[in-house]
């Protein structure tokens, strides 16, 4: 799982700059302030694996609508019968920002080096089914799939490298992860770690050359102090949570824009602390809170409950049957049956051990901060001690055994990507954002297994329509929330379009998800 990422756009014209420049009328400047600061720039890394990536292009790309279509590649990949076999035809003439063409090779070397175990990408498990990549010809590349994947044609979306540039070096290290080489609408011009990084229009985009000339992305990890320094004038736009947008909503020149998105919040629960080591104890948390009543009070109205990781965005794919009631007599009932029974003052205990869930969330995340305190106050409400406590990342992954914890992820590209490596049990105890509650169960297993396997797409819907209703008796979190994306930004463009947006809604996605086709007002 990536750690989520939230970017915020700013765009300055008639007031002064972060570095102190005036940029009076010039709305072709644009300014982000950033939620969190990118680890690398390298695709094969990790960075933007679902494209609109700015500085890379993929062999596809993705409409408003999300659908699929040709980026790099002349026309769609398509794959042989069996499934086993996706070729894919390059467009001609398409050069790097320094110049040099595009070749299959470089598509090769791409996909070859997230494989490569020396490589720390954090995406290899995306390509799981992949075997081989070969190039028959310099315009030409094959896919050779160890099993038929379905959605394999969405992970083509990845941005393309120049093999020159890396070969023979070592990734995990290269200059290149910073400063970076693509085909895409933008080049780095300079990067300040901890600071800001700056991007200038690629004039010689072959997609046509963006009339946002400057793009420049200044790191604000608080949700407050981005929302301080919008408020100071110092941003002309920004996401935030829903309740600080809608300062926003009448506010002469500005416009506060609210996009649909498969991106859930969760509480993680651990299946390895005795205490929610029952599915009973699990099932029960999941009953015991109000969803609803966290999208009206912390979510100012912005989003959707949560039941499973599959959004009701993916429609072809999502259950509403299998979604939780609120249903607190059913929660306590079942906590009861499972042996944690209140005793005189009102707390849970078994065996003379106390039912204690400590709820973790990232301390500069506003948004989390108040889905935390919300879930712990349903939970404590069924007599069960429920801390909160700020922290980071990696203390979360660290406490993963003894913990629960607000994370976030989810995309609305296919059910697989968005549940696969979250809730499948070999990834229990890996590294990373993997199944993160290190749950296991074995019909969950075979019913993902069978999804991403079918070709059939009645095959597929009824395979995960059974992930859902085993993972509905057996739930590994409390997913709480799919959150409605809120932004305030000037009224100075034009060219936005509404898309259903992932998890990772920064520089890459968001409102400004086609920023390279977006035209000043005239």
């Amino acid at each position: 799982m990536r750690r989520a990422v939230l970017l915020a756009l700013v765009v300055l014209a008639g007031c002064s700059s972060p570095d102190g420049s005036t940029t009076a009328g010039a709305a072709t400047s644009i300014v982000i302030g950033a939620g969190s600061e990118p680890e690398n720039l390298n695709p094969v890394l990790g960075y933007a694996p679902d494209g609109a990536a700015k500085i890379f292009d993929g062999l596809v790309t993705r409409d408003a609508s999300l659908a699929l279509k040709p980026a790099l590649a002349s026309a769609l990949p398509t794959a042989s019968p069996d499934g086993l076999t996706w070729t894919a035809k390059l467009r001609k003439d398409i050069a790097f920002s320094d110049g040099t063409l595009v070749s299959a090779q470089d598509v090769v070397f791409t996909y070859k080096s997230v494989l490569d175990k020396k490589v720390n990408s954090t995406i290899a498990s995306r390509f799981d089914a992949l075997a081989d990549v070969t190039a028959p010809d310099a315009g030409t590349v094959e896919f050779k799939l160890s099993y038929p994947y379905a959605p394999f044609v969405q992970q083509l979306a990845l941005g393309i490298v120049p093999a020159a540039k890396l070969s023979g070096v070592d990734i995990n290290s290269a200059p290149f992860n910073t400063a970076p080489i693509g085909t895409g609408p933008y080049v780095v011009e300079s990067w300040r770690k901890g600071d800001r990084m700056v991007l200038k229009a690629n004039e010689k985009y072959w997609g046509g050359t963006p009339a946002i000339k400057t793009v420049t992305v200044v790191f604000v990890p608080d949700d407050n102090a981005r929302a301080t320094r919008m408020a100071a004038g110092e941003f002309d736009g920004t996401v935030l949570p829903p309740k600080l947008a809608q300062t926003y909503r009448d506010k002469s020149g500005y416009r506060v824009v609210r996009n649909p998105s498969a991106d859930y919040r969760g509480l993680g629960i651990p299946s390895e602390l005795p205490f929610t080591s029952s599915p009973q104890v699990r099932r029960a948390i999941n009953l015991g809170i109000n969803r609803q009543a966290m999208i009206d009070a912390v979510l100012a109205g912005s989003g959707k409950p949560a039941a499973t990781p599959i959004s009701p965005y993916l429609k072809d794919w999502y259950d509403s049957g299998s979604a939780f009631a609120y249903d607190v007599a059913e929660a306590e009932k079942l906590l009861d049956e499972a042996g944690w029974r209140k005793g005189a003052d009102g707390k849970r205990a078994k065996d003379g051990q106390p039912a204690r869930l400590p709820v973790l969330y990232p301390a500069p995340d506003v948004l989390r901060k108040e889905l935390a305190l919300a879930a712990a106050s349903d939970i404590a409400k069924l007599g069960i001690d429920a801390p909160v406590e700020a922290t980071t990342f990696e203390i979360m992954l660290q406490r993963q055994k003894e913990a629960a914890a607000i994370w976030g992820g989810g995309d609305p590209y296919d059910p697989d990507t968005a549940a696969y490596t979250l809730l499948h049990s070999r990834y229990a105890g890996q590294q990373g954002y993997v199944n993160m509650t290190l749950y296991r169960n074995s019909t969950v297993d075979t019913a993902l297994d069978t999804a991403r396997r079918s070709l059939d797409p009645a095959a597929r819907k009824k395979a995960y329509d059974d992930f859902q209703k085993a993972y509905a008796a057996d739930p590994a979190w409390a997913f709480l929330v799919f959150l409605d994306h809120t932004y305030v930004l000037r009224d100075k463009w034009d060219g936005q379009e509404t898309q259903v947006e992932p998890h990772d809604h920064g520089l890459v996605h968001a409102v400004w998800w086609n920023l390279e086709r977006w035209t000043p007002k005239q």
